[in-house]
């Protein structure tokens, strides 16, 4: 086939896009390298840079290659963040996700498969299941419920096929270690080999499932092709959560560093999200997963030979009322955390 991959310069995009070439698909790749970078863009990928907001760019790219599968990956997957960014959010998660609904009903698409998140969930029963009514709370989750819906929409309107994965805090080589405001394994990371502390919000017992990156991109390159997987939603990722505070110590463990913490004031998250992957082992097989050891130490690996990052300061934030006090000083460039 050939199919396009967004936010292909991001982690779990060039992963993907790593996948769909071993089938021996012919991939182009969509990235405005806001968020990723070029050196992730697997060899082999057709690249081009474009934004996946700009309606015109991207209607004029499918017309070009009347793409049989779309593979939607690129975001701006900061939950928490996003109470402060909401018009940023809903313009790249949503409206950009539409532009390319629109396109690939217009040219001809077969299938469109989502990467969503288990952040549609909100503060639901654990473990989050399927069946499970979503109530996001955060713009992000939002978003990802919005075109969730959307695309059901328009499969019942238009016809077209849609498979949507809701993984959750992936990690793994390639991801952005300089972004303050996600990923916190790789902030982890990224402190750790600084030599400084550790940032943990309130008291680090929120626990997470966290997932490395080839117990999700196999699974989600293979979907157009697994027929009963159609117009299904599978959530997709690691079975076993961890505190923050477990994540903390295996990280340190990992770089042979000496733990050091500084506990933030908590701020408003889901305190325990965590799925359930029975009806994805029915649809796809079951697969060995990556254990946290394991994953992380692949991962710092990784980093001690790419090297560190200077974190980035997110430019766009619209409202700063009820930010947590070390985002505003980031903000006002007291802090280096």
């Amino acid at each position: 086939m050939k199919v396009l991959v967004t936010g292909v310069a991001g982690f779990i995009g060039s992963h993907v896009a790593d996948e769909l070439l071993a089938l021996g698909h012919e991939v182009v790749g969509l990235d405005d390298l806001s968020g990723g970078f070029l050196e992730n863009v697997p060899a082999g990928v057709d690249f081009v840079k474009m934004s996946v907001v700009d309606h015109d760019a991207v209607e004029a790219l499918f017309k070009k290659h009347r793409f049989e599968s779309v593979f939607h990956l690129a975001a701006y997957a900061a939950e928490g963040l996003s109470h402060f960014i909401r018009r940023f959010n809903y313009n790249t998660n949503l409206i950009g996700s539409i532009n390319l609904l629109n396109s690939a009903v217009r040219n001809g698409t077969r299938c469109f498969v989502f990467t969503s998140s288990i952040a549609v969930y909100g503060a639901g029963q654990l473990p989050m299941t399927e069946d499970m009514q979503p109530s996001p709370e955060d713009p992000y989750g939002i978003s990802k419920y919005a075109f969730e819906m959307d695309l059901k929409a328009a499969h019942e309107m238009f016809g077209i096929d849609y498979v949507i994965f809701r993984p959750h805090n992936v990690y793994g080589e390639r991801q952005n270690i300089a972004d303050r405001y996600r990923n916190v394994i790789g902030i982890f990371i990224n402190q750790a080999l600084q030599g400084r502390s550790l940032s943990i919000f309130g008291d680090g017992e929120q626990t997470r499932a966290f997932t490395y990156i080839s117990d999700v991109s196999p699974i989600i390159a293979k979907a157009p092709e697994v027929e009963a997987a159609q117009n299904q939603i599978f959530n997709v990722g690691a079975d076993t959560p961890y505190t923050v505070n477990t994540v903390a110590e295996t990280v340190s463990k990992a770089l042979g560093v000496a733990l050091r913490v500084e506990y933030l004031p908590a701020r408003k998250e889901v305190v325990h999200a965590y799925s359930n992957h029975e009806k994805t082992q029915k649809y796809f097989g079951t697969r060995k997963k990556i254990s946290l050891e394991e994953g992380i130490a692949k991962m710092t690996d990784w980093v001690k030979e790419r090297g560190t990052c200077e974190p980035v300061t997110f430019d766009e934030i619209e409202v700063e009322k009820n930010m947590p006090q070390s985002w505003v000083s980031i903000i006002a460039g007291k802090t280096a955390i």
